[in-house]
């Protein structure tokens, strides 16, 4: 591993943390595709399911998520799908050959993307609602399921941007439609980049000041994890790259101080590991050191 881990560097932006944006959960350009259900689309669709590298579930793809890659495509997003790269309760990851605008996005030729196709049935969407609710950005949201999913993509694709402008390495987001979310692939010909939980890490020193700057640039560009540990940090091309930021709340959440205390603890209890002297106090004090809202 690097010894550098590949700090990046912060954006210009006025009053970082102070400003939300709007998400709507409306229906989307996807939902009125498979309302239609014309033919080009039936053909696009029965193309998916016959792909058996997609291993394709009833509680993954249904016709608006049919409709939703769809679109992806004639957008520019997408332009071949490939086979899943992880699965999970509430979603599942699949690679894929990026389009002309994911080209020009990702300045590569012919780059590879990831597609991250959340469960509109997901089980646990209530936990969902938890981080949710209180952040300002989806106030009066509804209690229905595919709302719910809706809003916590849309919600992950806003939290990239905005870790990305704050100077903390993301996954590059790319597009948004309903409950699908396509986004630079963090990996290379061999598979999956290496979470920090799966590697020796070789200067542990250098990659702990990594992860609490970046901590800190989130805290100031307005954001919390909310779930971070060994599990959701990789390696990627001497980078270390935070991901999974779905549940990531603002600072006006109601719980965004209990989060980041947990988040803290979950850091500082790796790096310990790892022979480094900290607590989870004292990489507490100093994320919000320079924030005069604590």
């Amino acid at each position: 591993m690097s010894d550098e881990y590949g700090l990046v560097e912060p954006e210009a932006v006025d009053e970082p943390g102070d400003e939300w944006e709007a998400i709507d959960v409306t229906d989307t350009e996807a939902d009125r595709i498979a309302r239609r259900r014309d033919r080009k689309f039936d053909q696009f669709r029965k193309r998916i399911k016959d792909n058996e590298s997609l291993k394709v579930e009833a509680s993954v793809f249904d016709d608006a998520t049919y409709a939703a890659l769809y679109k992806l495509v004639q957008d520019g997003w997408v332009d071949a799908l490939g086979g899943p790269i992880s699965t999970g309760k509430e979603a599942n990851v699949y690679s894929a050959l990026g389009g002309a605008d994911a080209a020009d996005e990702l300045g590569a030729e012919t780059p590879e993307v990831a597609i991250k196709v959340y469960r509109i049935n997901a089980s646990d969407f209530r936990d969902m609602r938890d981080y949710l609710v209180g952040d300002p950005r989806f106030e009066g949201i509804g209690g229905k399921k595919s709302q719910v999913v809706i809003a916590w993509v849309r919600k992950e694709y806003a939290n990239l941007q905005r870790a990305r402008r704050a100077g903390v390495r993301v996954p590059h987001p790319l597009a948004v439609e309903r409950n699908v979310l396509v986004m630079e692939y963090i990996g290379a010909e061999e598979g999956r980049a290496k979470r920090l939980a799966e590697v020796n890490v070789e200067n542990p020193q250098t990659a702990y000041e990594v992860v609490r700057e970046y901590m800190r640039r989130l805290h100031t560009a307005g954001l919390v994890h909310g779930d971070l540990s060994e599990y959701n940090m990789v390696i990627h091309d001497g980078e270390l790259v935070i991901i999974d930021l779905g549940q990531a709340v603002t600072v006006h959440h109601p719980n965004a101080q209990e989060f980041l205390e947990r988040d803290c603890r979950n850091v500082a209890a790796f790096f310990s590991r790892q022979g480094i002297d900290v607590t989870g106090d004292e990489l507490y004090e100093f994320v919000v050191a320079d924030d005069e809202r604590f």
